[in-house]
C-alpha cells in the first residue's frame, strides 16, 4: 500500500462514524431556508469527497476544491460515479475560479484552519468574489465561548478493519493570545496483514472565532450574517457549543 493510500485509509476509517449524510441534509435545510432555488455549489475544503456525494445526492452540481493534491485524488476515485460532482485544486484565501456559484460552503471547521485576520478576510473575501447575485455561503467554525469553557482536552481514538488498526493520540496546546489551539496528533498504523507499523504526526493549528469579531471580518468583506446557530443542532449559541455555523450572503453583490 503506498503511503497516500495509507493516509486516505487512515483519514477515511478516523471518520467513518462521521454522519456525512445526515450533516448534508442538516446543511440542504439551511440552504432551502434562505435560497430554496439554489443549485450549484463550491465546496471549499472537500477532501475525500464525501460531502460532495452526498450534496450531489441532494440535487447540487459541487466544485470541490481542495489544497491537497492526494485528497483530490481520492476524492476523484470515490466520486466517479457521481453525477455533478468535480473537483480542482486551490487555497479558500485565493482562489479565483472565474464560476459563480448558488451556495459557496466551507465544512469541517475549514474556516478555522484560517488563522490569521488577514486569512480570514482573504477568505471571506474568496467566498463573496465566487457567488451568484444573492448567493449564500454557509461555514462552521469553532466557537470562542464554548472552547474557553470546555478546554480541549488530549484523546485517544483506535479505529480499525480488515487491513488497518488505527490508534490516534490527540494532545492540544491552547494559545489564547492568538486565539489558536495547536493540535499535535501522532497516530500509529498497524498493518494486519504482517504487523508493521506505521507512524503518522500532524500538527494542525485551529482557530476558534467570537461572533463580535466575526461581525467585523464579514462586514470588512462586504458579507451580511443571515443567521448563525450550533452546527447539526439549530440551538442558540452558548457555552456548550464546540461548533458553530453561520449563513452569509453578499451585501456587494446583492445591491447592484
Amino acid at each position: 500500500m503506498s503511503a497516500f493510500g495509507v493516509y486516505s485509509k487512515y483519514y477515511d476509517l478516523l471518520y467513518q462514524d462521521k454522519d456525512y449524510e445526515g450533516e448534508a441534509r442538516y446543511v440542504d435545510a439551511l440552504i432551502k431556508k434562505h435560497l430554496p432555488a439554489a443549485r450549484s455549489m463550491l465546496e471549499f475544503g472537500c477532501g475525500t469527497g464525501r460531502y460532495t456525494r452526498e450534496f450531489s445526492r441532494l440535487g447540487y452540481a459541487v466544485h470541490g476544491v481542495d489544497l491537497s493534491e492526494d485528497m483530490l485524488a481520492e476524492a476523484g476515485k470515490k466520486n466517479k460515479d457521481t453525477e455533478n460532482a468535480r473537483f480542482s485544486y486551490g487555497d479558500m484565501r485565493y482562489a479565483r475560479l472565474r464560476e459563480k456559484y448558488d451556495v459557496v460552503a466551507a465544512l469541517f471547521h475549514v474556516l478555522s484552519y484560517q488563522t490569521t485576520n488577514q486569512d480570514v478576510l482573504d477568505a471571506l473575501r474568496t467566498v463573496g468574489a465566487h457567488l451568484n447575485p444573492g448567493g449564500i455561503a454557509v461555514l462552521d467554525f469553532w466557537y470562542g465561548p464554548a472552547v474557553l469553557t470546555q478546554r480541549p482536552e488530549a484523546r485517544v481514538k483506535e479505529v480499525e478493519d480488515d487491513e488497518l488498526k488505527v490508534t490516534r493520540v490527540a494532545r492540544p496546546e491552547l494559545c489564547p493570545n492568538e486565539s489558536v489551539v495547536i493540535v499535535h496528533y501522532n497516530a500509529f498504523i498497524e498493518f494486519k496483514s504482517d504487523a508493521r507499523v506505521q507512524k503518522i504526526s500532524e500538527c494542525h493549528h485551529m482557530r476558534y472565532f467570537f461572533m463580535t469579531e466575526l461581525s467585523l471580518m464579514w462586514e470588512a468583506a462586504l458579507m451580511e450574517c443571515l443567521s448563525a446557530e450550533e452546527w447539526a443542532t439549530g440551538r442558540e449559541l452558548g457555552t456548550g457549543s464546540w461548533s458553530a455555523v453561520t449563513v452569509l450572503r453578499s451585501r456587494s453583490r446583492r445591491h447592484r
